[in-house]
């Protein structure tokens, strides 16, 4: 035989060991597999998120996560209120002194948000306390500096400077970095939630004001204020929840001035908001406190629902005082988003901690000075020389008396269950 044949013969012997080290077992090749036998990647066993070099992980189920909402109620700026925080020298305001107690805990909220009850429309039209309020533009930076990042405008004063003053509050506040909702500059933005993200939870807000003290809104712009309407609430929680909200928040501008317990019509406002959708009502207008409960009932949709309704939470800082009015609290309410193996999230209220404040008027330099500071604060140990020490005895009765007026009616709903 030629050498070159003896030469091929080599080869294709080469090529035959090559080829039989892809057989399988019983001299069975890959391509004549038994259709029953499974590929590898198939059978192996992955934990959540982990794989082998070469293949796709599984998503890992994500872990839970939680922020904190606070509230407050009334931010409110009467005539008395402006000397102490004006400097001459600049001809500036400066509001900040009215929240620097306040101001660590507000700061815990991913959202924070106040009730601004005084249009902030420029000094233009002159700075004026009630009952047609305007409020210097430094207000709104000391709202930014104290750690708020949201406030509803939907109250009884959102017209107190016309449809024009609405707009410039509009504008102020977001000039501040601070988020306006319940008052809106066009037709194509009303009605809308704000919507903000944050640590993966989406919260909808929502506000709706009873009325206007009487001042019309304009037939051409009845965009302008968010009314109490409960239709269209209903839709508009709605709307937020198609549109992906993990929770909704609602504020109310509601019930009866100086009344320190809810009326019917704000009792039923709160649960027709949670069985619309809303897992949280912030309540505010009567410039007192009213206790908050938890209400469990069954959704429009047929669903069990659970939310939290807070009446009213005071004036936060104003000029008024006597008959609890220059009380307040801050809610700090922690939200906590877990998922299940199947995607599916749930978004719940886990703690609800209400903080009673108290707005303390001194005098320095012959002018009238404002703060608010925590309840739970006033001891003899704080030592604070603007507060005679006569007074710490009735401030701590107060603060009992608040926790346990907040409470009443979540231990009223106690008593009734365990009957």
């Amino acid at each position: 035989m030629p050498h070159y044949c003896r030469l091929f013969a080599i080869v294709l012997m080469i090529l035959a060991a090559v080829s039989g080290c892809e057989r399988g077992s019983a001299g069975e090749t890959n391509q004549d597999k038994s259709p029953s036998a499974t590929p590898i990647s198939d059978t192996y066993t992955q934990q959540p998120g982990s794989a082998p070099s070469g293949f796709p992980a599984e998503p890992a189920v994500p872990p839970p996560t939680e922020a904190v909402l606070t509230a407050v109620g009334d931010i409110m700026m009467h005539t008395p209120q402006l000397p102490g925080s004006y400097d001459a020298k600049t001809g500036k305001y400066n509001f900040d002194g009215y929240f620097r107690h306040v101001a660590p805990i507000i700061s815990e909220g991913d959202w924070a948000i106040a009730n601004l009850e005084t249009p902030i429309a420029g000094a233009n039209r002159g700075y004026k306390g009630y009952p047609l309020f305007n409020a210097p533009d430094e207000l709104a930076a000391a709202l930014k500096n104290a750690g708020f990042n949201i406030v509803t405008t939907a109250n009884n004063h959102a017209l107190d400077q016309g449809a024009a003053g609405v707009l410039a509050t509009l504008q102020t506040v977001r000039a501040h970095g601070l988020e306006p909702i319940g008052t809106f500059a066009d037709a194509e933005s009303a009605g809308k939630a704000l919507v903000m993200e944050k640590s993966g939870i989406v919260n909808a807000i929502l506000s709706y004001t009873y009325g206007t003290n009487g001042i019309p809104i304009p037939e051409d712009k009845p965009f302008l204020v968010s009314l109490i309407d409960k239709e269209r609430m209903k839709e508009q929680i709605a709307v937020a929840r198609s549109e992906g909200a993990d929770f909704v928040t609602v504020a109310l501008h509601f019930g009866n001035e100086y009344q320190r317990q809810p009326n019917e019509t704000q009792l039923d406002l709160a649960e027709h908001c949670i069985k619309a959708g809303a897992d949280l009502v912030l309540g505010s207008h009567p410039h007192v406190v009213q206790p908050y409960e938890r209400i469990r009932t069954t959704g429009y949709d047929g669903s069990k629902r659970s939310g939290i309704a807070i009446y009213s939470m005071g004036n936060f800082i104003s000029n008024q005082f006597g008959n609890y009015k220059e009380f307040g609290v801050i809610f700090k309410i922690r939200i906590k988003k877990t998922y299940s193996d199947s995607g599916e999230s749930e978004t719940e209220i886990t703690d609800v901690e209400p903080i009673p404040t108290w707005v303390h008027k001194y005098k320095s330099g012959g002018k009238a000075m404002y703060r608010v500071l925590p309840l739970e604060t006033i001891t003899a140990e704080l030592n604070d020389p603007l507060i005679p020490n006569r007074l710490i005895p009735l401030l701590e009765q107060r603060a009992a008396e608040m926790n346990a007026h907040l409470e009443s009616l979540t231990v009223q709903a106690q008593s009734e269950a365990s009957q």
